[in-house]
């Protein structure tokens, strides 16, 4: 297993001048080809960490399966797709709802209804359609999701005996939030907080999406809740706890992976990247996250360590 470098020079290249296509879009929709078993493969990487760390252990795992395998680190979905649907990059990893919506917007418009939704199946069956046309096969999605979260700090939530959303919303207390700007009009934050859980939102600090300061910001109690992911490794280094979504705001963005059809959709790839998708969890991928993002470990060798203690490798 290696990383590209000239060749993700090539990559660029060709994806800038159009030197290679996917399926035409006469045939988009009748897509037949049978499923391919290239026997060198390509793993793409959307460049952070959790992204890294996936990528790792798909290559690792191809790799003792047989396949000669390269990671190549595309951090611009806008770019790595298109590879994806051109065979420059044969398998990634994916979030369900993230990108049924983003393969929506593509296929149907920027002002198409979202397809990605709470439910896990809706959204397989909505990702499913939207992909298979393109050449691209998604996997089945694993245990584990990387969706938006709130937490709170510990001492907050003891002292208001709150464990969940609904129990910030029915506690009636005044909160402000740190989070992006786009929490005010995105349904996920504000106004699905407002509607959904009754939550009394005062006013959002443009701190950012789980960045430090906006976890400081909670932990000084200037805000009281902060806007982050449900793979946030870094909480209790700020002694801050998640609130459970127990009415299902947020969309069902689970790990899937994604393969080009026509290179990787053979079922020794498949059952390959299943066997990591039954026991990586949510909580796993927060500690591997952890491991590289704050105790400084390299992707690879934290993606090999869990393998070989899962007796994957």
């Amino acid at each position: 297993m290696r990383r590209r470098a000239a060749g993700a020079v090539a990559a660029f290249l060709c994806l800038l001048t159009g030197c290679a296509t996917g399926p035409s879009l006469e045939t988009r929709g009748n897509v037949t080809a049978p499923p391919g078993d290239s026997k060198h493969l390509t793993i793409g990487s959307a460049g952070f960490t959790e992204s890294d760390v996936l990528a790792q252990m798909y290559a690792l795992l191809l790799g003792k399966a047989g396949y000669h395998t390269d990671i190549l680190t595309v951090s611009n979905r806008e770019l790595y797709e298109p590879a994806l649907e051109s065979g420059q990059i044969d398998v990634v990893p994916e979030y369900a709802a993230t990108f049924a919506d983003w393969l929506n917007t593509k296929t149907n418009g920027p002002d198409a209804p979202p397809v990605g939704s709470p439910d896990l199946d809706t959204t397989m069956t909505a990702l499913r359609k939207l992909a298979t046309p393109r050449g691209l096969t998604v996997l089945d999605p694993g245990r584990a999701v990387d969706q938006n979260a709130f937490a709170v700090a510990a001492s907050y939530a003891e002292q208001h005996h709150l464990k969940t959303l609904s129990d910030l919303g029915k506690s009636g207390l005044k909160v402000r939030l740190a989070a992006g700007d786009e929490c005010v009009q995105r349904p996920y934050c504000e106004p699905g907080l407002k509607k959904v859980y009754g939550i009394d939102i005062t006013g959002i600090d443009p701190k950012g999406v789980g960045t430090t300061q906006a976890k400081q910001a909670v932990q000084r109690g200037q805000d009281q809740m902060v806007l982050t992911t449900t793979t946030d490794a870094t909480l209790s280094q700020f002694d801050l706890v998640l609130l459970a979504d127990d009415k299902h705001l947020q969309n069902a963005d689970y790990i899937v992976p994604v393969v080009n059809r026509s290179r990787a959709g053979s079922e020794r790839v498949t059952s390959t990247l299943d066997a990591l998708n039954k026991v990586l969890t949510t909580e796993d991928l927060a500690s591997l996250n952890e491991q590289v993002d704050s105790w400084r470990r390299l992707p690879e060798d934290v993606a090999r360590t869990y393998l070989k203690e899962k007796g994957l490798l």
